[in-house]
């Protein structure tokens, strides 16, 4: 058993940290929607020129109109309206809410590929998902500083809901990417879903009248450098290797696989940021490094 599945999960996880320390920094210069669209289509540029390298043609004209349909769909749900919602949340109740809210990702991963793809997983496998998972939420709970951010009742019940549908996307769009997809090639199909995604927060920020913020951004020259490393990182490798995982492996195991960022950032958290781990976030660390083994080493 070659575990390609997996070990393209874990390659999209490596790729989560690094578009999440890019993303950071440029969003603090030029805010975070901006950075989120910015990326999009310097991704697709990426994407299109790879394209033309390898396949002699930047456009995928040779994929079905099903993976044009699913794959757009899929596109607009997971980046644009998963993305719209966690940043919101993330304004609402703070990260580590928001994160913990995300790990409902995988679950949801997991439930609607069995109701739309008929994926069935195994006892061990969902065992592996439930200690990924469990070491996941205690990594992030020991390690995350509660939100200061004061908030009204009403604004953290809207902020809980829109982490959750965050989530949600996030777990329709990969199953919607897997069914869409098919045997296709993967960075074509990433062309097709990335396209959407950027229409969608087009489409968004034309309706908001946020354009002049696009332009303001593009002044800022370092800004747009973390936000290109940031969408090589991101909606270029990372989601490719993502795409490449569901097409070898169950669509809620790599969800849970992909789910592991916020422990594998740790190492930088510590050498980088300064930040210091408790024994807590270290054992959750363990754990979720356990549920990926398992995971791998669990029949399919």
């Amino acid at each position: 058993m070659t575990n390609l599945g997996e070990i393209y999960a874990i390659g999209t996880a490596l790729c989560w940290v690094g578009t999440a320390v890019m993303f950071t920094a440029a969003g603090e210069r030029i805010g975070s929607m901006v950075v989120n669209f910015l990326r999009m289509v310097m991704a697709l540029a990426m994407l299109l020129v790879v394209n033309q390298v390898t396949r002699g043609m930047a456009v995928p004209l040779d994929a079905t109109a099903h993976a044009w349909t699913w794959l757009s769909v899929s596109g607009l749900i997971g980046f644009t309206f998963g993305d719209l919602c966690l940043f919101r949340a993330f304004l609402l109740i703070g990260p580590r809410l928001g994160t913990l809210l995300m790990s409902f990702a995988p679950p949801l991963t997991a439930a609607i590929g069995y109701a739309f793809l008929g994926e069935r997983l195994g006892p061990w496998q969902l065992l592996g998902m439930g200690l990924t998972l469990a070491g996941v939420v205690w990594a992030v709970l020991d390690r995350s500083p509660t939100p200061t951010t004061d908030v009204t009742p009403a604004q953290r019940r809207q902020g809980l809901v829109l982490g959750f549908c965050g989530a949600l996307g996030q777990a329709v769009g990969l199953v919607l990417s897997k069914y869409g997809m098919g045997d296709f090639d993967a960075l074509a199909a990433n062309v097709i879903r990335v396209n959407a995604g950027m229409l969608g927060f087009g489409l968004l920020f034309f309706i908001i009248g946020w354009w002049p913020r696009v332009r303001e951004g593009l002044r800022n020259r370092r800004a747009l450098a973390f936000t290109a490393g940031g969408a090589f990182a991101g909606p270029f490798l990372g989601v490719t290797l993502s795409l490449l995982s569901v097409q070898n492996t169950e669509a809620g195991v790599a969800a849970s696989i992909m789910g592991t960022t916020p422990v594998l950032i740790i190492p930088y958290a510590v050498f980088v940021g300064g930040e210091r781990v408790s024994l807590g976030g270290i054992l959750g660390a363990l754990v979720a490094v356990g549920g990926v083994a398992l995971l791998f080493l669990a029949p399919s």
